[in-house]
């Protein structure tokens, strides 16, 4: 039996128990750049126990931003991401960065490009709100370029600290739009199987890994499943699985879900859309919501551990260590995660609800987390404080989240 409180090496690197905040967005961001809040948010979580905590969605180029303000890894914010990390190891954790390409799930019009990159052209699903109404396939100077703002992104982290680095390939991002059936229907060596549809986001976890490898921890985050007909399933994250295992991942994070074609899939709850209306006025938000609102299956409930029935599958074809996540609320479900051979137990929402609760399942092993998986922390998040819980009102001061996270104390 593993005691989720003892220590786990990832690579280079040792954690010093078996709990992960998951890289979740948390918008706190501003022209770009990490903000106090957001290291506050994460010096929270380090103080509260986690044994490493992942700060989401930083983009490898401007143009893989999926929103505006989204934080870049680059020479102007290495300094503000290296106070967040001195906060978080000062707290007693150690902190990865997450590291992404949105490709054409962009949510914003600075691209450098008429039309937003992807694994294939046709139909943009996110820019039609924009008029962009159509995607690029990407040609191999495109791959070939974002290979290496993968591996720079990936140097820049280690130099600011970070102690990991995430390539995020789940959810419907650049990495995942090649990994997916839904939307990867190249005809060469990059598509077809889900060999070929591995193919791509291996080579960039391969780069990486030989880049930084000795420095950082080098995870991947994938889909177990996209949540929808016609879309990757359980026997394809298997497939993807081998392949990363392969080119050298030290740890693979299992989600699912796809934000535009299956989003409830990602939390097993339906998302409290009236609220996403009310924080993001105007038409097309109002369509987008409704028609959300609409694919939602009625049948969607939240039931705890509801990806370990598809992990199971990974880590029956794996050996390398599997950081489970999906709905975790008790000590007795984070060890029985454990028991089935996972080596990391990785955590989103309940640890927006209380920064504190592995600190609390320490001291009381029958406390069970309060969240509700009502979801509403993902909409205020689009609100001026970021990621909160609206349950417990734990916001942090909106007026940090507008201060650079190195900025000099006034």
């Amino acid at each position: 039996m593993i005691d989720a409180f003892s220590p786990v090496t990832i690579g280079p690197v040792t954690l010093p128990n078996r709990f992960i905040r998951s890289g979740a967005n948390e918008m706190m961001t501003a022209d770009c750049l990490p903000t106090k809040s957001l290291l506050e948010f994460h010096r929270r979580l380090a103080a509260g126990g986690v044994g490493m905590t992942t700060l989401a969605y930083i983009s490898v180029s401007p143009d893989g931003r999926t929103f505006t303000n989204q934080g870049v890894i680059n020479d102007r914010s290495l300094p503000h991401y290296r106070a967040i990390t001195d906060a978080v190891h000062h707290a007693g954790a150690l902190v990865s960065a997450q590291i992404t390409h949105g490709g054409s799930f962009a949510q914003h019009r600075e691209l450098s490009t008429p039309r937003a990159m992807s694994a294939s052209g046709g139909i943009d699903k996110i820019g039609l709100m924009m008029g962009r109404f159509f995607q690029r396939a990407m040609t191999r100077t495109d791959m070939d370029q974002v290979r290496d703002e993968f591996v720079n992104a990936a140097r820049l982290s280690a130099e600011a600290g970070f102690d990991a680095v995430e390539l995020h390939m789940g959810h419907g991002y650049l990495l995942n739009q090649f990994i997916s059936p839904l939307s990867n229907r190249r005809r060469d060596a990059y598509g077809g199987s889900a060999e070929g549809r591995a193919r791509f986001p291996a080579e960039i976890l391969a780069a990486v890994k030989q880049a930084v490898g000795d420095r950082v921890a080098v995870i991947a985050k994938i889909n177990l499943y996209d949540g929808v007909k016609k879309g990757a399933t359980a026997d394809d994250a298997v497939i993807t699985a081998r392949a990363l295992e392969k080119a050298g991942a030290d740890m693979l994070v299992l989600s699912g879900g796809r934000n535009i074609e299956a989003p409830w899939a990602i939390f097993s709850s339906p998302l409290p859309l009236d609220d996403f209306a009310a924080m993001k006025p105007g038409f097309a938000s109002m369509l987008q919501f409704k028609l959300l609102k609409l694919a939602t299956p009625k049948s969607v409930r939240f039931s705890e551990l509801y990806f370990l029935e598809a992990a199971r599958k990974v880590r029956r074809s794996v050996s390398c260590k599997l950081g489970y996540v999906g709905g975790v609320l008790s000590l007795e479900a984070a060890q029985q995660v454990l028991n089935e051979g996972f080596d990391t137990v990785v955590m989103a929402r309940s640890l927006v609800h209380d920064a504190a609760l592995v600190q609390r399942f320490r001291e009381d092993p029958a406390h069970r987390s309060g969240c509700t998986a009502c979801n509403r922390c993902v909409a205020v998040m689009y609100g001026p404080s970021g990621t909160h819980c609206p349950l417990t009102g734990n916001m942090i001061d909106a007026r940090l989240n507008s201060l650079p996270a190195g900025a000099m104390e006034q």
